[in-house]
């Protein structure tokens, strides 16, 4: 076997199937130039698709969310159809098919491999298209609260009042509940607080009430609740709610700590105690501070 290699068959072989390649690169380089400039025309396509797409979607009024994931969309789509235009023209049918096919397995093997990941892409297209989250939203959730600043294919970014950012993972917001303060403009705000046993339960009650009116207008149905609630340690305690125009968790403060000093100014006016916790100290001592007497 060793005596039959023959070196220069081998060499003028290797030669021959070169020039065999080198043929066909020439005979199908105006296919190959072709097939980058028409790739590259449809990514410049996807460009400007996702422009107008963006455009269109911003004078219907669609929430952020939408148009990121939309313009995101198109352009993928678009520069998939100019990769697989560009492989026809290159007469890779067949090539295509067996990657079409590959790409199958291999998907599947991915989508077990990742699904979380794929999970949380399904979350933010849902999270996307959903009304009650949109981005500029005041939400809380999963223990976190703050303004919705992103939504992508992976998490949702969430800044908090101490100015810090959050990345929660789609399927979080999908699965647990979350409370959004920025869908509804009018939210009901409670106020507890406690008066002394002595005071005038009634009057309280009105004075009370009418001070929230005075600060906080209702409209409609709404109105000022004042209900007492239990027999405390050193006070009567009760709730005041009411509702005020509410858009993030710093409005419902600034709400309690309005009510707050209104009520404690109107109590203070009229002569009703707020009092605080009083402890009683007992020093009754049953025994003689005398010494025992002496027998004489």
């Amino acid at each position: 076997m060793i005596k039959d290699f023959n070196l220069n068959d081998s060499i003028k072989g290797i030669w021959v199937k070169m020039a065999t390649w080198l043929d066909s690169l020439i005979l199908n380089l105006p296919n190959f130039i072709l097939a980058g400039v028409i790739f590259v025309l449809f990514i410049f396509i996807a460009k400007y698709a996702a422009k107008i797409a963006d455009k269109l979607l911003r004078r219907k009024g669609s929430q952020d969310s939408i148009r990121q994931i939309t313009t995101k969309v198109v352009k993928i789509l678009i520069i998939l159809l100019g990769f697989f235009v560009a492989l026809g023209l290159l007469n890779l049918d067949k090539v295509l098919t067996s990657v079409l096919a590959g790409a199958g397995v291999v998907g599947l093997a991915i989508g077990l491999a990742l699904q979380g990941t794929l999970s949380n892409t399904f979350s933010g297209v849902i999270l996307s298209f959903l009304p009650e989250l949109q981005i500029g939203d005041w939400v809380e959730t999963n223990g976190y609260a703050g303004e919705v600043m992103e939504i992508n294919l992976r998490n949702i970014v969430v800044k908090e009042s101490d100015n810090n950012y959050v990345m929660i993972p789609n399927s979080k917001i999908v699965d647990e509940p979350f409370k959004n303060f920025t869908r509804t403009a009018r939210s009901r705000v409670m106020v507890n607080c406690g008066v002394a046993y002595s005071s005038d339960l009634e009057f309280v009650q009105k004075l009370t009430t009418e001070t929230m009116e005075s600060l906080f207008p209702q409209r409609g149905n709404e109105e000022v609740e004042f209900m007492y609630g239990e027999f405390g340690d050193s006070s009567i305690n009760f709730v005041v709610r009411f509702w005020t125009d509410v858009a993030r968790n710093r409005d419902i403060l600034m709400a309690k700590n309005k009510a707050i000093i209104a009520i404690k100014k109107a109590f203070d006016k009229n002569g009703i105690n707020i009092p605080f916790p009083i402890r009683t100290i007992d020093f009754t001592n049953k025994l003689s501070i005398n010494g025992p007497q002496k027998e004489e």
